[in-house]
């Protein structure tokens, strides 16, 4: 099997450099061409479709995003350009060349009004650009004819890059006491799990293309997320002390992006179709800072 990687970079590309290879040949491709294979850059769509075609894969997986969620709001053009226009593009090609597009989308689809978690066909309502954009990614790829599996996730992190669980730790060195958003309630989910499953997903097949919801279980807010961050850290030696964390509301710590207040995603159907179960955040957050005092 031969597989395109694109987004080799980022928190979810770097764990699939460590989960795919046993599938096959995998090409890497990152927006600059250092550290991969090939160069893919997201703001030029032709070309990733033209680079589809000619390196004719049987699997490409896109892990490549526009994720800067606030940013967003001000610069939509490039947010569409990344997480919509390229998806469409890369699925076209994928269509003819009859090869599995593997893409991740998000919770922010969803307008965070829900009382359950979410399932895969529950009605969608972006509150900002970015979700917005990540939608319209999802409509152009399943209106492509293009063979695809959509993994929607959410509050991603990883023992490296930029993300909420090392912003915690550097901050808990720094400070004695951390003012932690408690109302926002999701799944934190660590990416060596999602490349984990992405790869058990190709392996066993995917008979007829769909979206899939894939995140840890149970659910926590941000500030129980940090609250776990420090007592977990803390017992493995990775904080000297704990700094006291305090709730706050999503009013205390306004930002240009309005973001769901509950986005929990339902898990059953990746259950029963792949018969994948998923941990729980707080077993995904043990393993990934035993991970990092492993580093």
């Amino acid at each position: 099997m031969k597989l395109l990687l694109l987004g080799g970079t980022g928190q979810v590309g770097r764990e699939l450099r460590r989960s795919l290879p046993p599938l096959g040949e995998v090409i890497v491709a990152t927006r600059s061409g250092v550290d991969a294979d090939v160069a893919a850059d997201f703001s030029d769509p032709a070309a990733l479709a033209a680079l589809v075609r000619e390196l004719a894969p049987d699997v490409v997986v896109n892990a490549a995003a526009y994720t800067a969620v606030d940013r967003a709001e001000t610069d939509a053009d490039a947010a569409y350009r990344v997480n919509a226009e390229a998806p469409a593009a890369i699925a076209q090609a994928c269509a003819e060349i009859n090869a599995l597009l593997v893409h991740y989308s998000t919770d922010y689809v969803f307008d965070g009004s829900g009382v359950r978690p979410y399932r895969e066909d529950d009605a969608t309502a972006p509150l900002g650009v970015y979700g917005a954009s990540k939608l319209a990614g999802e409509q152009a790829i399943r209106d492509s004819g293009a063979r695809h599996a959509i993994l929607r996730t959410a509050w991603v992190y990883a023992a490296h890059g930029k993300n909420f669980l090392l912003t915690m730790l550097r901050l808990a060195g720094e400070r004695d006491e951390l003012r932690v958003v408690a109302d926002q309630v999701g799944a934190p989910t660590p990416a060596s799990w999602i490349a984990d499953v992405t790869a058990e997903v190709i392996r066993h097949g995917v008979a007829r293309s769909g979206i899939w919801h894939l995140v840890a279980d149970g659910e926590t807010s941000w500030h129980g997320f940090a609250e776990a961050i420090m007592d977990e850290a803390h017992a493995l030696g990775l904080l000297a002390r704990m700094p006291r964390v305090l709730p706050i509301t999503t009013a205390d710590y306004p930002t240009p992006a309005q973001r769901p207040a509950y986005s929990v995603l339902d898990t059953v159907k990746l259950r029963g179709d792949f018969g994948i179960a998923p941990p729980h955040w707080r077993d995904g957050l043990r393993s990934t800072l035993q991970e990092l005092s492993a580093i």
